[in-house]
């Protein structure tokens, strides 16, 4: 119990990473996931070709190997080359890959939406974005409430990811830990940490759908 105790200020230091990651990579994430999929369903097929392309493939790859690309491979080009450090490559690389998945979670509930919610309100004098915004929107937003739940429970355990990286996270602090004291029990706190972080997000959604639901 003692080792434990003086091994936690320690990986306590290491979720600081984490949470940053996590938090930093939700706020930008969404809201672009939200902008690509109104890209996706709108009128331009060059754009939803475009949109739909940038979707497979951030989808379609591992985002380890998205993580090395961004942070080793994006020197190597001519017209880029820039090196990013640790963390803002972290972040772009898991900006992208989360808008992408949030893209296909919000283009699903704009799309299941009846079209007579549109009729209705283009016949109260409503443009495109006013009827994104009052109408289709706050609708989308209850629909999807279990898929982004879902993805955000998930990107808490991808934030390990950027072990590769050598950034300090929780994952590493606690293989140093491990090699250095030759003890397993890090690993065992290492995972009461990211259950308790899964534990209360799981809540906070419940909560929210509880809200949401009490208008059915």
């Amino acid at each position: 119990m003692d080792y434990i105790i003086s091994i936690i200020p320690q990986m306590l230091m290491g979720t600081v990473d984490t949470l940053r990651l996590f938090f930093v990579t939700i706020i930008m994430s969404i809201p672009l996931g939200v902008l690509l999929a109104l890209g996706r369903v709108s009128s331009f097929r060059w754009l939803r070709t475009l949109l739909s392309g940038y979707v497979w493939l951030l989808r379609g790859t591992p985002l380890m190997l998205q993580l090395l690309f961004v942070y080793y491979g994006l020197p190597f080009i001519p017209v880029v080359g820039v090196r990013l450090d640790d963390f803002p490559a972290a972040i772009l690389a898991f900006v992208l890959n989360y808008a992408a998945y949030f893209c296909e979670i919000f283009r699903a509930g704009i799309q299941s939406i009846p079209k007579g919610q549109y009729e209705a309100a283009h016949t109260l004098g409503m443009d495109y974005v006013q009827t994104m915004r009052r109408v289709i929107l706050p609708q989308v937003f209850k629909v999807i409430l279990p898929p982004v739940s879902n993805e955000t429970i998930t990107l808490v355990k991808d934030t390990s990811l950027i072990y590769v990286l050598a950034m300090n996270d929780l994952l590493r602090t606690t293989r140093n830990l491990v090699q250095r004291d030759f003890n397993i029990m890090p690993f065992m706190v290492a995972a009461v940490f990211y259950l308790v972080m899964t534990l209360v997000l799981t809540y906070m959604f419940n909560r929210i759908e509880k809200n949401f639901s009490r208008y059915d």
